[in-house]
């Protein structure tokens, strides 16, 4: 760290070079604070890789087959679960008010495959209510509109200005109009948590 007319310079040093040794303590680490995919793990190893390779020279082509076989290793002991990671992730997603669509999309991003995405959204049982049926669409739409307020969270005399807005959050959050219309069309929450119930 150094002071140049005023201003504070902190020399950063680069990243040591990647090999299989480090390369599996920052898989650990990054094991420790998040779940994760294989994709995903894959994903973040290779831009350590990418760094290693851009900073010191190494073989990007060495640190992907590292990568690889870590990933693979992780499988084969059970560090790594993407049909658990899959339906834990819809499960907190859907508890959290996202649509299917929504979900399915979040998934595929973090690099899971479609067929355990469509496993994970069928697997969610009825307490949870996202199976593949309007029904599970409407319980995460019922949970959104608690979450943000909307419609009838709202106070009543506020609800018929803001009825486009709430349409529109739903919308984005994946929901189809028919859901958003049901939601938005109960008189109180009560009334929404007996039909989400049914």
């Amino acid at each position: 760290m150094h002071l140049a007319r005023g201003y504070l310079f902190i020399d950063i040093m680069p990243a040591k070079p990647i090999d299989a040794e480090r390369l599996q303590a920052a898989a650990l680490a990054y094991l420790e604070r998040f779940a994760s995919s294989s994709a995903n793990l894959k994903s973040v190893l290779m831009r350590r890789v990418r760094r290693s390779a851009r900073d010191h020279g190494t073989d990007p082509a060495e640190g992907a087959a590292l990568t690889d076989a870590l990933v693979a290793r992780f499988l084969a002991n059970g560090l790594l679960d993407d049909r658990a990671y899959a339906a834990a992730k819809a499960g907190s997603l859907h508890r959290r008010g996202n649509s299917a669509r929504a979900i399915a999309a979040k998934l595929a991003g973090k690099g899971v495959p479609r067929e355990l995405v469509q496993a994970s959204l069928g697997e969610l049982d009825d307490d949870d209510g996202l199976a593949a049926r309007p029904g599970g669409d409407l319980a995460a739409a019922a949970a959104l509109a608690r979450r943000k307020r909307l419609g009838p969270y709202r106070p009543a005399q506020t609800r018929e200005a803001y009825r486009q807005k709430d349409l529109a959050s739903l919308a984005r959050n994946g929901f189809s109009r028919e859901v958003a219309e049901r939601v938005l069309g109960c008189a109180d929450p009560a009334t929404l948590t007996a039909m989400t119930e049914e």
